[in-house]
C-alpha cells in the first residue's frame, strides 16, 4: 500500500508577541484577572459552519481566562491588533530562505477558527510568508508546501488530567500569557513515504530552526503528522514532543489503518492524540474548509525585494556547517556539542579574539559556571558571570594579572558578592611552603594515590595552588 505523510511543525519565535508589545514570558504567579467566555458556531463568509466548532459548540464549556500585568487588551480582544512585530517578520524570513522557499510579496493576514477555546477571539491570525521550498533527506526530497507566521495560542493552565484546574467537565481553564506568542508554522507536502523518513524530516526541518532565534524547551516546539494508507482518509495526529515518538507513532497508525479498511469500520477523517508509548486516541473531526477568513483590522502584508535582500546579509548559518567550522577550531565534540545546545557560538566567536584556546574558552563560558552553581547552590550564576565578567577574566589572564588555572577562584570570589578587581588578587604561597605541607599530608595520611593526595591538596588550598605545581610537588616527593 502507498504511504502518504506530511509534517506541520510549529516553532515559537525569540521575541515579543506577534500583534501587541507585550513580552513573551510564561507566568506561574496568581493572575491580575479572571474572564469568562462561551464558544458560539456562526456561519463563515462561505455560509457553512465548520463542523468541528459545531462539535465543540455543542458541549457547552465555559472557558476562563487568567491574565496578569503582561499581558493587553489585545489578548482579551478588546483591542484591535497593533501591526506585526518586524522582529518577528525578520526570523521567519530567516526559516523561510534556509528552507529553499519563495517569499510570498504580498499577503493578505487571516483569521483561522479555534474551536477550543484557545484564543479569546475565538481565531488565530496568521499570514502566508513563503512556499515551494524542499529539504533533502536520505530517501529524497520533501518538499515545503507552506510557512505561515502566526500567533500562539493560550497555554492550559493546571495539573490534572484534562489540564484545568478543577474537575467540572464543563469548564476549561486558559492563561492569556502565551496567546500573540509568535510562532512559524511549517508543513510539507505528502512527500513522506516511511515512519524513518518523517523522522528524518523532523530532524532537518528542527536543524534550521535551531539555526535561527527561536525559543527553546518544553512547550515551545509542537509538531504534527498527517497520514493516509491506499483507500483510507486522511488522518491527523497531534502531540510529538519527542522525536523519538515518530517511527513508533507513524507505523501504529499505519497499522490502524490497515484494520480499517479490513473491517470496513472508522473510515472517518479525524485529528487524533499521540501518546509516548506509540499509541493514539480520537481528539475531535477533521477541521472543514470554512474556516478561514481575512482579518480586517489589519492592512495587507508587503514583503519587499529590499527587506529580502536585507535578510539575506544576516542570515544565520546552518547548525551543521557551525559544527564544522568550530572543530577546525580545535574544539573537541564533546564541547562541540555544549556549545551548540548551550546557544553560545557567537560569544564564543567574540572570546576567542581575546585568547586563541577554544577548549579553555568553553570551559571558562559554561562548565566552570555550572560548576560553581552547582556547588555553590546558586540558581541565576549567568546572571552574576556575565560575558562581560568573563571577557574580564580573559583579558587578566592574557595581561599575566592571573594564570589560567586561578580563574575559577576567581568566579567563585565574584559569584560571593567580591568585585572584578578583588576578585583577581589571588593570594599566592611560597612553593616551599607548600612543600613542607604537601610532605606533612602525606606523612599522615601514608597509602593514597596521586590522585588521593591531589583532592586533598586543592580542598586544603583553594586556588592558592596550581594542579600543575601540587603535581609536581608530588612526584618530587614520591621519587625521594
Amino acid at each position: 500500500m502507498e504511504i502518504k505523510s506530511g509534517l506541520e511543525i510549529h516553532q515559537q519565535i525569540d521575541s515579543h508577541k506577534l500583534f501587541c508589545e507585550c513580552p513573551s514570558i510564561l507566568r506561574n504567579d496568581e493572575p491580575c484577572l479572571i474572564v469568562k467566555r462561551k464558544l458560539h458556531a456562526v456561519k463563515g463568509e462561505s455560509g457553512e459552519i465548520d463542523i468541528a466548532a459545531k462539535h465543540e459548540a455543542e458541549k457547552d464549556k465555559d472557558f476562563v481566562y487568567y491574565g496578569y500585568d503582561t499581558t493587553c487588551l489585545v489578548e482579551l480582544d478588546e483591542e484591535p491588533p497593533h501591526l506585526i512585530n518586524q522582529e518577528a517578520l525578520k526570523i521567519a524570513l530567516h526559516i523561510a530562505l534556509l528552507l529553499n522557499c519563495e517569499i510570498v510579496p504580498v499577503s493578505q493576514i487571516m483569521r483561522k477558527t479555534v474551536i477550543d477555546g484557545s484564543n479569546t477571539s475565538g481565531f488565530q491570525r496568521t499570514v502566508l510568508i513563503a512556499r515551494n521550498g524542499f529539504v533533502e533527506t536520505s530517501h529524497g526530497k520533501v518538499r515545503i508546501k507552506t510557512l505561515f507566521l502566526e500567533e500562539d495560542a493560550c497555554r492550559p493552565a493546571g495539573k490534572n488530567e484534562d489540564e484545568t484546574e478543577n474537575l467540572n467537565p464543563n469548564q476549561k481553564i486558559w492563561k492569556l500569557d502565551r496567546l500573540g506568542i509568535p510562532l512559524v508554522e511549517i508543513a510539507t507536502e505528502p512527500d513522506i513515504k516511511s515512519a524513518e523518513q518523517c523522522k528524518e524530516t523532523a530532524l532537518h526541518i528542527g536543524d534550521v530552526l535551531r539555526s535561527c532565534r527561536v525559543k527553546r524547551g518544553i512547550g515551545t516546539i509542537r509538531q504534527d503528522v498527517n497520514v493516509s494508507i491506499t483507500g483510507h482518509p486522511r488522518i491527523e495526529i497531534k502531540g510529538f514532543q519527542d522525536v523519538k515518538m515518530f517511527i513508533p507513532v507513524v507505523k501504529n497508525e499505519i497499522k490502524r489503518q490497515e484494520e480499517n479498511l479490513k473491517s470496513k469500520k472508522n473510515l472517518k477523517s479525524e485529528v487524533r492524540n499521540a501518546y509516548e508509548d506509540g499509541t493514539t486516541s480520537f481528539l475531535r473531526p477533521m477541521p472543514g474548509s470554512a474556516r478561514m477568513y481575512p482579518e480586517t483590522d489589519l492592512p495587507l502584508l508587503y514583503i519587499s525585494r529590499d527587506i529580502i535582500n536585507e535578510t539575506k546579509k544576516t542570515l544565520p548559518k546552518l547548525r551543521g556547517e557551525i559544527r564544522e567550522e568550530l572543530k577546525h577550531k580545535g574544539l573537541s565534540e564533546e564541547m562541540i556539542k555544549l556549545l551548540v545546545s548551550e546557544n553560545k557560538v557567537e560569544e564564543f566567536e567574540a572570546l576567542l579574539k581575546i585568547i586563541d584556546d577554544s577548549n579553555f574558552i568553553v570551559k571558562a563560558m559554561i562548565l566552570i559556571p555550572k560548576d560553581i552553581a552547582s556547588h555553590e547552590k546558586i540558581p541565576n550564576i549567568d546572571d552574576i558571570l556575565t560575558l562581560d565578567i568573563i571577557e574580564s577574566i580573559l583579558y587578566a589572564v592574557v595581561s599575566g594579572k592571573i594564570k589560567k588555572e586561578d580563574i575559577k577562584q576567581v568566579m567563585e570570589k565574584i559569584s560571593k558578592g567580591k568585585s572584578f578587581e578583588d576578585a583577581i588578587k589571588i593570594e599566592k604561597l611560597d612553593l616551599n611552603e607548600i612543600e613542607e605541607e604537601i610532605a606533612k599530608m602525606v606523612k599522615e595520611k601514608p597509602g593514597l594515590s596521586i590522585g588521593g593526595y591531589m583532592g586533598l591538596i586543592m580542598q586544603k588550598f583553594k586556588g592558592k595552588i596550581s594542579g600543575k605545581d601540587a603535581t609536581d610537588v608530588l612526584s618530587k616527593l614520591f621519587k625521594k
